[in-house]
């Protein structure tokens, strides 16, 4: 029986790429459920005789649920097993996006897109988990990075298919159409997914081997493995993960929410050149998303410096975007924005999934970007009140660029280094705990 096992050859293809490719599906359809508004949202405003202020606040509500719910999601998954948190996950908000189709009333509105933020507030925390429990820690940079790449591919995809069902069928139809494949996604993760990898009827000895020797890496890393989410609270790294997500996505949904507005109110385009201009910084940001995780797995312990120029630069490239009055410039600038912004969230995301034990993963992850959603609930909504009251998108850009600068001045302050050094100490004595 030995030596057969040892006669077969290695797989390529691995138990770990199916999980991440139905979970890089599930975030796509996340994605395209949560996008589709900014594209159908002047058409919304409209039919319902919506200001921008009100418009913004359409934007924000998902938000609020979706802030409101992070935590909790990310602890449901680490006590229950992200396979039946993340499948209720997507059957809920998948019937919720459908819903929207249906509502002719904003108040009831408001409430269907918060109900629709609750639901997938579930997914990143248990998502990563998953990520942390199919992937060797030297692979999680990289798988996330893969992840990601729907931040960019979903709103490239929902800017160019709402603009094509909304030009011939309206905006409604839309939102009917984005929610049933998420039906039959949720379905067949709660049907074939496993919590434990052993579980899983074909994995191999080969990968279950790589996983054990991952955790097995040294006595400080089991340690680790055991710290509690209440714990890890009092870890100042957490809190500065945290911080840098929150100001880096007042930029990026700042930026996602109202660029198609931008290009039609401010540039005169047409809805279907809207959607195509809307999606090229997000097909450029697809291939930056995944070189910054594949570079966060090649530099450690260096990953801010990946993060800190590329935040910068993506900010310098919005000042450039909203000070020409040429439209070449204005589409090759937000191109240029959206491959520093994503070098930078690739990179980040390798730092927190190496930072967090396996164990609370997902509570962990959940902490970092419950504070990305509360940007994402201030952000479109402030954005909105700046709009209508100045008349332009200028004092918007400058609030996005300043988030940015403030993102990479929290990032100066980790110190990666000696952290994997420090986390080993204060878990072998919490009571001689090293602030990290």
């Amino acid at each position: 029986m030995s030596a057969q096992s040892q006669a077969v050859p290695k797989q390529s293809w691995k138990v770990r790429y199916s999980v991440l490719l139905v979970l890089w599906l599930c975030w796509l359809f996340s994605f395209l459920d949560r996008m589709v508004i900014t594209i159908a949202l002047p058409f919304i405003g409209d039919d319902l005789s919506l200001n921008a202020t009100a418009q913004g606040l359409l934007l924000s509500i998902f938000f609020a649920g979706y802030a409101l719910f992070q935590i909790p999601g990310g602890m449901l998954a680490d006590k229950f097993g992200f396979r039946r948190v993340v499948s209720i996950a997507i059957v809920w908000w998948s019937i919720f996006t459908t819903l929207t189709g249906f509502i002719f009333s904003y108040p009831l509105l408001l409430i269907v897109r918060f109900v629709f933020g609750l639901g997938e507030a579930c997914l990143p925390g248990g998502s990563f988990k998953a990520i942390a429990t199919y992937f060797p820690k030297s692979q999680r940079g990289t798988a996330t990075g893969i992840q990601s790449t729907v931040n960019t591919l979903g709103p490239a995809i929902a800017a160019i298919a709402a603009a094509a069902i909304i030009g011939l069928y309206g905006w409604r139809v839309v939102f009917i159409i984005m929610g049933v494949p998420g039906l039959l996604i949720g379905i067949y993760i709660w049907l074939k997914f496993k919590d434990n990898p052993k579980d899983h009827p074909k994995i191999t000895k080969e990968e279950l081997a790589e996983l054990e020797e991952d955790l097995d890496e040294t006595p400080a890393e089991k340690k680790k493995s055991g710290v509690s989410f209440k714990e890890l609270l009092k870890k100042p790294i957490l809190w500065q993960m945290a911080a840098i997500w929150f100001f880096f996505d007042i930029t990026f949904w700042g930026f996602t929410s109202w660029l198609p507005s931008y290009l039609i109110k401010e540039k005169g385009l047409s809805l279907m050149s809207t959607g195509l201009y809307s999606a090229l910084p997000y097909l450029v940001g697809t291939v930056a998303i995944v070189l910054g995780g594949y570079l966060s797995d090649k530099i450690k312990g260096n990953r801010k410096w990946i993060f800190v120029p590329s935040v910068l630069a993506g900010g310098v490239a919005l000042y450039f975007m909203f000070q020409t009055s040429s439209l070449t410039m204005v589409i090759v600038c937000q191109c240029l924005a959206a491959f520093f912004m994503f070098l930078a969230q690739g990179a980040f995301w390798g730092l927190v999934l190496v930072s967090l034990p396996a164990k609370i993963m997902a509570s962990g992850t959940a902490t970092v970007n419950c504070f990305g959603s509360l940007a994402g609930f201030v952000s479109p909504f402030l954005m909105g009140y700046m709009i209508q009251t100045s008349g332009s998108f200028d004092t918007s850009f400058i609030m996005m660029i300043a988030a940015l600068v403030v993102a990479a001045v929290i990032a100066l302050t980790i110190n990666e280094k000696p952290k994997e050094d420090e986390i080993e100490i204060n878990l072998e004595n919490p009571k001689k705990a090293v602030a990290l």
